[in-house]
């Protein structure tokens, strides 16, 4: 399995962001939607959705995430309004540690997204970057836990080294 990008965004005052990083996985799983929940599923991040990512800036305060590009190809900007652009392609995976910003800017007619989160987490809020909320939920995201396990690489993934506490 080869390394993943990373990423890390600042705090922009509306969206919190994370002191840890975003992960970004090349051609990592099967660009097949049931195989990528299956394979999310055995690394205890259970699949949770198929659809798209909101096209329009947003986050989780008490959750992670794992988005698995099971067709097409998409756009996102992560890390807020002022944070860079990501082709993610089918095969592709990304994991978000709580708080960062994402947004899709664009997409194939064919695109299709299977979320998930880490086993026995909570069910995710969402936020928009309000900066009245900023501080509440800048105390939400440090409580959320470190996965056990990576959502590609379960044990030997780089999520568990590179996001060690």
């Amino acid at each position: 399995m080869s390394e993943p990008q990373t990423f890390i965004f600042a705090d922009d005052g509306a969206i919190p962001n994370s002191r840890l990083p975003l992960l970004v996985y090349r051609q990592a799983v099967p660009a097949d939607p049931a195989a990528i929940e299956a394979h999310f599923a055995t690394n205890r991040w259970p699949p949770a959705w198929r659809n798209s990512v909101h096209p329009f800036q947003h986050f989780h305060s008490n959750v992670h995430e794992a988005l698995g590009c099971a067709r097409g190809r998409g756009k996102v900007q992560f890390g807020g309004p002022n944070g860079p652009t990501v082709e993610i392609n089918a095969g592709d995976v990304v994991v978000l540690p709580a708080g960062v910003g994402h947004c899709r800017l664009d997409k194939s007619d064919d695109f299709l997204i299977v979320g998930a989160y880490p086993e026995n987490a909570a069910k995710p809020d969402q936020y928009r970057g309000d900066p009245a909320q900023h501080d509440g939920v800048v105390r939400k995201i440090r409580q959320v836990p470190t996965p056990g396990l990576d959502p590609v690489g379960g044990a030997d993934g780089a999520l568990v080294r590179l996001w060690a506490q």
